[in-house]
């Protein structure tokens, strides 16, 4: 009896391994998003509605059954989300303009400040001390990692505040998702919620940007890049493997996002990494690692 609890421990310790890792190439896909509207010729929000907007016909082949059997409440719920990634998008788009980029992408990825909150109050999730000592860790190293890049400064507050606001709609973003996955499928979901996120785009790029288009294929490329990889690929497989692991440990993998944006920045735009940064990386998975053991405690 002892034996078959053993085995059944170890495989679903393997299980969750597996999709640990398949959280952080999904989180891999969505760190392309700044490199994607950077080539964009198009203004930031204008840039990411038509993420969402292409994102929609791919997607609608796989997921029209579904559709059928998709409850309207479960729709609404759905719809929902798409907002909540909708103003997600366009907090962190005007904070780039308003603050440094690594001050924009280490405040929009404290999503733990939002969803371990949320989840204990709403949820009663109770947290191991490991796990605390993970994220505070993690945390640490994300600061080593990007301090000789951050500029903490009053002419930055209004940028690092809209980053902030950034990371708490993400993180309502997954914490509705989490709940979803339980009944729908992840492309059903990001197939949804990109009618409630298109609609919510397209008012503020009217209202803040003005209409806009791509004209020829340079500027169409980009943004398909955007709906393929960072849509499809990175949301869809990052809301499908939050169905499979705990939200509060999805919260913490979603820190990596800093470290993989600064190995892009190594590899494609030949941007050298310093001793500091790499200690930082370090540190990070260290602290993801606790966290991941302090989960299962």
């Amino acid at each position: 009896m002892i034996k078959g609890a053993s085995i059944n421990s170890t495989s679903k310790v393997t299980l969750e391994s597996k999709f640990i890792l398949l959280t952080i190439l999904a989180i891999c896909f969505l760190a392309t998003g700044g490199i994607f509207v950077k080539l964009s010729s198009l203004p930031p929000i204008a840039t990411a509605f038509y993420r969402i907007l292409f994102s929609i016909p791919i997607l609608y082949p796989f997921v029209k059954t579904d559709l059928i059997k998709t409850s309207k409440k479960d729709r609404s719920l759905i719809s929902l989300a798409g907002i909540f990634l909708a103003l997600d998008l366009i907090f962190w788009n005007i904070s780039f303009h308003l603050t440094t980029v690594a001050n924009a992408n280490l405040l929009a990825n404290l999503v733990p400040f939002t969803v371990i909150p949320v989840s204990y109050f709403l949820y009663k999730k109770r947290l191991s001390k490991v796990f605390v000592i993970g994220l505070f860790i993690t945390l640490i190293g994300l600061v080593v990692l990007m301090s000789g890049k951050l500029n903490p400064n009053i002419n930055n507050f209004k940028g690092d505040m809209l980053a902030f606001i950034t990371s708490i709609f993400y993180g309502l973003f997954l914490l509705v998702v989490s709940n979803i996955r339980k009944r729908i499928n992840a492309m059903t979901i990001i197939f949804i919620s990109g009618f409630g996120g298109g609609l919510t785009l397209f008012i503020a790029m009217y209202v803040i940007e003005g209409l806009h288009y791509p004209k020829n294929i340079n500027e169409i490329l980009p943004l398909i890049g955007l709906a393929l990889v960072s849509q499809i690929l990175g949301q869809g497989l990052l809301s499908y493997c939050i169905g499979k692991i705990d939200i509060t440990l999805s919260s913490v993998l979603v820190l990596s996002q800093p470290i993989i944006a600064a190995l892009y920045s190594y590899f494609i735009f030949r941007e050298n990494l310093t001793f500091q940064e790499i200690f930082g990386i370090l540190i990070v998975l260290i602290g993801i690692y606790l966290a991941k053991i302090g989960n299962n405690n």
